[in-house]
């Protein structure tokens, strides 16, 4: 628990993870430039918004990562060791890991998601229709060391990270994220893990400013959450919702930009903000493929293979850990 997070869980009566998320806003608030986490965009309701991101005509990533998985899935299954342990570090729906379900014969399935609720209801769906497989959910924050269920402690470990989640991390972080993935999995363990690639600036804009709007409210939900969890009162007619391509940094910024001069309050704090200031929301780092087999090696795993769609636009990797 952060130092914030301490301070505020002696006035108010939240529990632990309610806490976290009041000394991470509150911290993060109070920088120059402000900026809030993207993992507290998933609460149920920005999960469901994240899902109907995925299928928007703009949003290339999931429907390219789909069409490699599938078309690539028999060479992913000749890795794989009979019976191993497949764990997804931040599990959403369940779309990508069927694909993997049906192609390789895992002995366990266990989800790591910090939305609970939206964690539980895609479990409780996969034992359904894979009723012969181990499903254990846990419920954590996955950019953090967390315990793996006993109950797989002697299988292999696969680790699954698919979709453009790895680009949210800053590089420094990213690396971080693979060294603690790589010591929660264990000696042996590998991992399949999607990448989004460098591509056509006018391409990227797109994704994150779909027609629809739905990106637009995906972002606003992070102030949604905050009135409703923390008694926040931002006004969300207040905020807009902005992504730009920082070119230099290879990388979609996310950010949402107050309209006017205004005051916020949270569990008595205030912040002000001047017209045109950004709250930095995410960031969606692009890499090319040999700048990712260099931040892999780095990290302690070796890329054993590499796939692509024929246009370049996405890529699926297998590492080994070293």
């Amino acid at each position: 628990m952060n130092v914030h997070a301490a301070a505020l869980a002696k006035v108010y009566p939240f529990d632990e993870a309610t806490s976290a998320f009041a000394g991470d806003v509150i911290g993060d608030l109070a920088r120059h430039p402000k900026r809030l986490s993207p993992k507290y965009f998933y609460d149920a309701a920005g999960s469901e918004l994240f899902e109907q991101i995925t299928v928007l005509p703009e949003y290339y990533p999931t429907r390219t990562e789909l069409g490699i998985l599938r078309d690539r899935g028999n060479e992913i299954a000749a890795i794989i060791p009979q019976g191993a342990a497949l764990v997804e570090f931040g599990a959403g729906a369940t779309t990508k890991v069927r694909l993997l379900l049906e192609h390789c014969e895992f002995g366990a399935y266990v989800p790591v998601d910090i939305s609970g609720d939206f964690l539980k209801a895609q479990a409780d769906g996969l034992r359904r229709d894979f009723p012969d497989l181990g499903i254990y959910p846990v419920a954590a924050d996955f950019t953090t060391p967390f315990a793996l269920p006993e109950a797989i402690s002697a299988m292999p470990k696969v680790g699954f990270f698919p979709g453009s989640t790895l680009g949210n991390f800053e590089p420094g972080e990213a690396a971080a994220f693979l060294r603690s993935a790589r010591k929660i999995l264990g000696h042996g363990a590998q991992m399949i893990i999607g990448v989004d690639l460098e591509k056509d600036e006018r391409v990227l804009y797109d994704a994150y400013n779909d027609a629809a709007g739905v990106t637009a409210r995906f972002n606003l939900n992070v102030l949604v959450r905050i009135n409703r969890e923390l008694g926040g009162n931002f006004d969300l007619s207040g905020f807009t919702h902005r992504s730009i391509y920082n070119r230099d940094r290879h990388r979609i910024e996310m950010h949402l930009i107050s309209r006017k001069a205004q005051t916020v309050r949270i569990l008595g704090s205030s912040f002000a903000f001047r017209p045109g200031e950004s709250i930095h929301t995410e960031n969606s780092y692009k890499y090319s493929l040999e700048r990712f087999t260099a931040l892999a090696r780095a990290s302690g795993w070796q890329v054993r293979n590499s796939w692509t769609d024929g246009d370049k636009m996405f890529s699926v990797h297998a590492l080994r850990a070293d």
